[in-house]
C-alpha cells in the first residue's frame, strides 16, 4: 500500500501523522511518502516601501528550509511510532501550492491513501480555499482527513 501524508507542520498536520501511524497494521507492507509543499513570495503591489527582490529569493528560500524541517519531523515520527518496520518511508519537498502538489504527486506515484490534518475552520474555511477539501474533491485515491 503507497500513502501520502501532506504536512505543513502544524499541529493539525501532526495529528495526521500520529493517526496514520495509529491506523497502520503491517508497516512492512507500507511505502510512505511525506510531502512538504511551500510557495514562492510574490512582491505586493502597492507596498509603501520599496523592497529588492533579493528580500523575497530570500523569503522562498526561507520556506523551503521550514518544509525541508516540517518533513523531516514527520518521518522521524513515522519512524518512531512504526520502530522502523515500514517498508520505506520517502520525502518530497516541492515547490507549488500546496493542494496541487498533493494530488499531482498522488497522481504520479499511484497512492493508495492521502492523509491531511483539518484546521476545522469549516464553512469559511472551504469558501476561502482549504487544502483539506480541494485535496478531497480531486484525489486520485480515498483521502483521510483527520482533525485535530
Amino acid at each position: 500500500m503507497k500513502v501520502i501524508i501532506a504536512t505543513d507542520g502544524s499541529e493539525y498536520s501532526k495529528a495526521a501523522v500520529e493517526e496514520c501511524c495509529r491506523m497502520i497494521i503491517r508497516p512492512e507492507d507500507v511505502e510512505i511518502k511525506i510531502v512538504a509543499a511551500y510557495e514562492n513570495v510574490y512582491v505586493v503591489m502597492g507596498e509603501p516601501v520599496a523592497v529588492s527582490a533579493d528580500y523575497y529569493q530570500e523569503l522562498t528560500k526561507a520556506a523551503a528550509n521550514q518544509a525541508d524541517i516540517f518533513a523531516d519531523e514527520a518521518r522521524r515520527i513515522v519512524r518512531e511510532r512504526l520502530d522502523g518496520r515500514v517498508k520505506d518511508v520517502s520525502v518530497d519537498v516541492v515547490n507549488g501550492s500546496p493542494e496541487h502538489m498533493i494530488v499531482e504527486i498522488a497522481k504520479e506515484w499511484k497512492a493508495n491513501l492521502i492523509v491531511v490534518g483539518s484546521h476545522g475552520r469549516g464553512f469559511w474555511g472551504r469558501l476561502l480555499g482549504s487544502v483539506s477539501d480541494a485535496v478531497v474533491h480531486h484525489a486520485p485515491c480515498s483521502v483521510l482527513v483527520v482533525r485535530h
